[in-house]
Formats: structure tokens, sequence, C-alpha cells
């Protein structure tokens, strides 16, 4: 099994590291991470130290600093617009597509979301969202962290697709297959999952007159929660990444 992964702000510079705080909580209290063992130390950027526990605390780990490396970011990026959805269903998304490598996650108040993020209710939904986002990066060993952006606006999400080398709507009625989408290799790619009553024709007209192409996963109608994850998954050998 790979060792357990910590975020921390920066990685360290010299041969030996202290993990406390929150971190370092976790590490000697739930994991119960003892002398010996080894830790992986990641800034959510690319940067990763390995690492091997010298001694415990209450909620400090001393570590001993074995290697140090640096990973690139996958090329093309992925970026998934994720319509709201109802109830707890959202972190059930943000966790998914996070698990599955996806490099950025944008929130979108779609024409037909149920949910609504307004004033105080919005910032707690959005802080929840990243907060799923930084614990599945753990879970999932990984050394890039996941961006989740602000709430966006359907202009916003026009603009983003303007701005990147690719883009795809998933939609029930496309005519294309996610499978026979042609792919950018480079760049970002924006890929556009709505909410669980569906696109409206407005938007998906000013997403396709955006560069957008809409595609269908399959026959079976998916949740929004988990039909981004599939996607990435069935785009993700194409893309290299599960080479």
């Amino acid at each position: 099994m790979t060792p357990p992964v910590f975020l921390v702000d920066e990685l360290p510079s010299g041969a030996s590291a202290v993990l406390d705080g929150a971190e370092g909580r976790h590490a000697a209290t739930v994991r119960r991470l003892g002398p010996g063992e080894r830790v992986q130390l990641a800034d959510g950027a690319g940067g990763v130290a390995e690492c091997e526990v010298v001694s415990t605390q209450a909620d400090v780990l001393q570590l001993r600093v074995v290697s140090r490396s640096t990973l690139d970011p996958p090329e093309p990026a992925v970026l998934v617009v994720q319509a709201l959805p109802k109830g707890d269903r959202g972190t059930l998304a943000v966790e998914l597509l996070t698990e599955l490598g996806v490099d950025e996650i944008v929130p979108w108040a779609a024409a037909r979301c149920i949910a609504q993020w307004r004033g105080e209710r919005g910032a707690k939904a959005l802080a929840h969202w990243r907060s799923a986002a930084r614990a599945a990066t753990k879970q999932s060993r990984r050394a890039w962290a996941p961006r989740v952006r602000e709430l966006a606006s359907t202009r916003d999400v026009c603009g983003l697709i303007g701005g990147a080398a690719g883009g795809l709507v998933l939609h029930e009625e496309a005519l294309r297959s996610l499978t026979d989408a042609s792919l950018p290799t480079s760049g970002a790619l924006v890929l556009v999952v709505g909410p669980e009553g569906g696109l409206t024709e407005g938007e998906l007209t000013a997403f396709r007159a955006a560069g957008a192409s809409a595609v269908r996963l399959g026959a079976p109608v998916l949740r929004t929660s988990t039909a981004g994850a599939a996607a990435l998954a069935a785009l993700s050998p194409r893309l290299g990444r599960w080479s």
C-alpha cells in the first residue's frame, strides 16, 4: 500500500519536518502512525516529500525527509462545470471527481437547479465543496489538489468554454457519443454537467455558440452527481491519464 498523504502549505526544505495541526492530529490519533512508518507530504501543487516517522506525540509527528519530487500537471487539464445538485449530492460529485483526477471544479447555477447558493448559505456550501475536495485529494493520494472555483453563471461558463482548447456538454439527446468526441492534447478541456432537470435550450445553444459539442454517455440517464465522474472515467484512458 502506498503511504498516506497529508496536505501542507509548504514542503519542508531541510532533512527533517514536523507535521502538526489538524494534519498532525489526524496522523497521530486517527491513523495511529508510529516510528518507522512512511508518509507523504504534498503541497497540492505537484510537490511531494516522502518521509519516515521518527517519533510521535499527541498531535505531532517528527519526520525524516527521505526524498522529494515534483509531478507535472496533467495535460490537457480537465475542468468540470457541475450544476448544483440537491442536498448532499454535491459533496458526492466533488468527492468522485477529485478521486478520478479532475483538475478544476466549477459550481454552476443552471436555470433548472433546485439548489440555490445565496448569501451565507452559498458561502458555506462552497466551503463544504472545497473541504470535500481536500479530503478526497488525501484519500486518493494525489499530488495535485483540484481547484474549486466560485459559483459560475451560464455566461461565466460560456467564457470558460471560449477560452479552453475544447468543450463538451453532456446531453442525453446528443447524437455524438462521448467516446467519439475530439479531445485536445494540451490546454484545458471543459466538461459541462447539467442539473437533474436537464439543460434548457437556451443554455445548450449558448454553450454550442461558445464552442462546445454536445455528447452522450450512453443509454442510461445518470444523476448529475455521478454523470461527471462517469464521463471523466470514460475520458481518462483517451487522455492518457490511465495508461
